[in-house]
């Protein structure tokens, strides 16, 4: 077993206390691998899951062995590629360091220097330099689309009143026309009204689901009252049509959080999976009919279940015999409504299907 000397990285987070169900998690559900490297040297590319992955057996237990309070999982934005994330295993935590004459580090006589850090509140884009929890290029499309809406959402945006004469529909580079109040925005999203989201267990509709059919930009503002704006199409995933709604561009922002199991029992279901298949595999996107009413938030670490079929013992007394559920997979939620979540499939060993259990890790 290595020592560290005293030039050691110190990362100053041990006083603070997480939620007190989750800081006394048994020792064996947030155990280190036994073959967990001594350090890693943090390179671009690199993500808090992937690099939670080589050091722990469940990822999700990222906060508890750096002392990381509720706060501080929202603003992970404090491990940039260049620093060395070391484990120290007699203290069953982890430490950062960085090399001598960067920005942060202090001078010593080594080859690395004592450095005093603790999260920091940074910018949110994707594209700013710290290594981000989940890889962003998967999630970057889906961080505004598809969009979660009320019923009535979508009434009162612009939207597509005609294509191009003789077009039925409207592909890239091709012009659009739209009525409605543009309020001094030129970037829009389109979208084809909402379908709703089922309970898969109630059966009760828990939302609209709009789905994303590509940007315009205004090429013509209208210059009369009845008069129709012009738009030109610039991204298309689907081609557009006539009643197409339009929404103005987001900014393009991750709120980043540290991967963590959620603080209390959930109990929830996947109600889709997007692109209108019926299964899904690792790096795939399903919604989850629970949200931020059910205390979730980005970040929240679920297991994935294979609901137990219902059998009969055909050797006993034809009693029904219900076997037991089966863990086969990891989801990572990174967008959240009220009664709907989004997340993507981290690790399974089996097919995500419709209904499947959704709860907090075991």
């Amino acid at each position: 077993m290595k020592k560290f000397s005293t030039i050691a990285l110190l990362l100053a987070l041990s006083s603070s206390v997480f939620a007190a169900d989750e800081i006394n998690a048994p020792q064996t559900q947030c155990a280190f691998l036994a073959n967990a490297p001594d350090q890693h040297l943090v390179v671009t590319g690199d993500t808090l899951w992937g690099i939670a992955q080589t050091f722990l057996e469940h990822p999700w237990c990222w906060p508890q062995v750096w002392g990381m309070n509720r706060e501080e999982i929202k603003n992970p934005h404090w491990i940039y590629p260049g620093q060395t994330v070391y484990l120290d295993r007699t203290a069953g935590r982890l430490r950062l360091g960085e090399s001598v004459g960067s920005n942060n580090a202090s001078s010593n006589n080594g080859n690395l220097a004592t450095v005093k850090l603790s999260p920091k509140i940074r910018s949110g884009s994707i594209y700013g330099g710290a290594i981000t929890s989940i890889p962003a290029n998967i999630i970057e499309p889906f961080l505004s689309q598809p969009l979660i809406l009320e019923e009535n959402d979508l009434a009162n945006t612009p939207h597509i009143v005609a294509a191009p004469e003789g077009h039925l529909n409207i592909g890239k580079s091709e012009k659009a026309y739209v009525v409605g109040e543009l309020n001094n925005v030129a970037d829009f999203q389109v979208y084809r009204p909402a379908k709703p989201l089922r309970d898969p267990v109630t059966n009760n509709i828990i939302g609209y689901e709009a789905a994303y059919m590509g940007v315009v930009k205004l090429f013509r503002q209208a210059k009369l009252p009845n008069e129709a704006h012009s738009f030109t199409v610039t991204t298309v995933k689907e081609e557009l049509s006539v009643g197409d709604r339009l929404l103005p561009v987001p900014p393009k922002e991750l709120n980043n959080y540290t991967p963590h199991a959620p603080t209390s029992p959930v109990s929830a279901r996947i109600v889709s999976i997007y692109g209108g298949v019926q299964q899904a595999g690792q790096n795939q996107i399903v919604t989850i009919n629970v949200g931020s009413n059910s205390g979730i938030d980005i970040g929240t670490v679920l297991q994935l279940d294979r609901l137990g079929k219902i059998i009969v013992d055909k050797e006993g007394k034809g009693e029904k015999i219900k076997l037991p559920d089966e863990q086969y997979g990891t989801l990572f939620v990174y967008r959240v409504f009220k009664n709907i979540s989004y997340g993507l499939i981290m690790q399974v060993s089996d097919s995500a299907q419709v209904g499947d259990i959704v709860k907090k890790p075991d």
